[in-house]
């Protein structure tokens, strides 16, 4: 009895002491958000709409800190429209890019990721209307956290600049 118990016990202490990461070396993730905000360079634009992204990514090493690196890819686009008498501008903006993070997975807190990184990015520009645009390459960082409702399934929220300053949305684990 007094081994049951002792057995018992330590079980309970090992439980305790493990928390789920909800970002591991392995973890592929897709996000797929809208966003919203953003300003295209130094322009006044009439409308802008909701900017449309799809990201991927990969738990690829393991920091200490605690953490987990992952690397991955993004595409993104968004429209905006100048109304002036007489006609119309617009510009439609398409971001590819590569992108890394560190996942802290020090808090204990179920079912959270929260993470930060940068993105390295082509940022391609068509114009319809009067003046010369040209694509170019660019850099950002974003912050941001997904929170699993259901064991592959989350809501997600990053702010920093793809093509908005706040993207929301869904995210799937496999």
């Amino acid at each position: 009895m007094k081994k049951s118990i002792l057995l018992f016990a330590c079980a309970m202490l090992g439980v305790s002491l493990i928390h789920a990461q909800e970002f591991n070396v392995g973890t592929n993730v897709i996000n797929g958000g809208v966003g919203f905000g953003g300003s295209f360079g130094s322009y006044a634009t009439s409308s802008q709409s909701i900017g449309l992204s799809v990201s991927y990514e990969r738990g690829i090493w393991e920091l200490p800190g605690p953490g987990v690196v992952s690397l991955g890819g993004y595409i993104g686009t968004k429209t905006y429209k100048y109304d002036y008498v007489g006609g119309n501008d617009k510009w439609n903006y398409t971001i590819i890019g590569v992108r890394g993070a560190y996942h802290f997975n020090g808090l204990d807190v179920d079912n959270l990721d929260v993470y930060g990184g940068v993105m390295a990015s082509y940022n391609i520009l068509s114009y319809d209307g009067n003046g010369n645009f040209n694509s170019r390459p660019g850099a950002t960082a974003f912050i941001g956290g997904r929170w699993y409702f259901a064991e592959n399934i989350a809501v997600f929220a990053e702010a920093g600049y793809g093509v908005a300053y706040l993207t929301t949305g869904i995210s799937l684990r496999f």
